[in-house]
């Protein structure tokens, strides 16, 4: 097992999850390679392939999701992001630089499309020139915040978390609050990585960042499905 720190404050990230069987590599050609595969961002999955080419770069995790998801060809995979409404100031500005460097790797961010913590992810992803959905609870997609490019008007009112949470990939939470606890909880129930940055995990299970670089690198590692 390996952890980002002492149990208590970080918790025990399982070894399959954070480890890399073979060096990433990308070839001349843009394609992922880890020395027995290749990696089809279409279907995100590796497939059996030896060949490389001559020319090829090792590349980190993250550096590798930025690359497939930039170049195109890849699908758009939806990164939840989950916070309190009741944000402080200190959340909002995690949340918009996490929400600008996920929009730079070429991910799509999907939150629950209204203020505090899905603003701020929100808007910093759309300055970064990135995708941002916002799985709304009310009816009428007018009430999503001015940065959410594809407002979805679910009408469930509190049940909609439990869409965010069944939607993403992955959730990463910015802060706690008893409705962000509620999808950390569902993104449990339904098998998603849940990772929650710079604040105490409120719920066993969770994985534990202390700045958006680690919550990142943690996303990139699960993505590419790396053991």
């Amino acid at each position: 097992m390996s952890k980002l720190a002492m149990r208590g404050r970080y918790l025990t990230i399982p070894e399959r999850e954070i480890t890399m069987s073979q060096t990433l590599t990308i070839s001349s050609d843009g394609r992922l390679h880890d020395g027995q595969r290749c990696f089809d961002p279409w279907q995100w999955r590796w497939q059996e392939d030896a060949t490389t080419s001559e020319t090829c770069r090792t590349v980190t995790p993250r550096e590798a999701l930025a690359a497939i998801c930039n170049r195109g060809g890849a699908r758009r995979l939806p990164i939840g992001v989950i916070g309190p409404r009741e944000a402080t100031a200190a959340q909002r500005e995690t949340a918009s630089e996490l929400g600008r460097q996920l929009a730079e790797g070429g991910l799509t961010v999907m939150c629950g499309g209204r203020g505090g913590v899905m603003a701020s992810v929100a808007k910093g992803a759309r300055a970064a020139g990135g995708l941002t959905i916002g799985i709304l609870p009310e009816g009428d997609w007018r009430s999503a915040n001015d940065d959410i490019v594809v407002p979805i008007a679910t009408g469930l009112n509190e049940a909609r978390n439990a869409v965010i949470a069944r939607a993403a990939v992955a959730l990463i939470a910015v802060g706690s609050s008893p409705g962000t606890m509620t999808e950390m909880a569902f993104g449990l129930h339904f098998g998603r990585p849940v990772i929650v940055l710079n604040t105490p995990a409120p719920i066993d299970g969770l994985h534990e960042a202390p700045d958006v670089a680690t919550a990142l690198d943690l996303l990139a590692r699960h993505l590419l499905k790396m053991s």
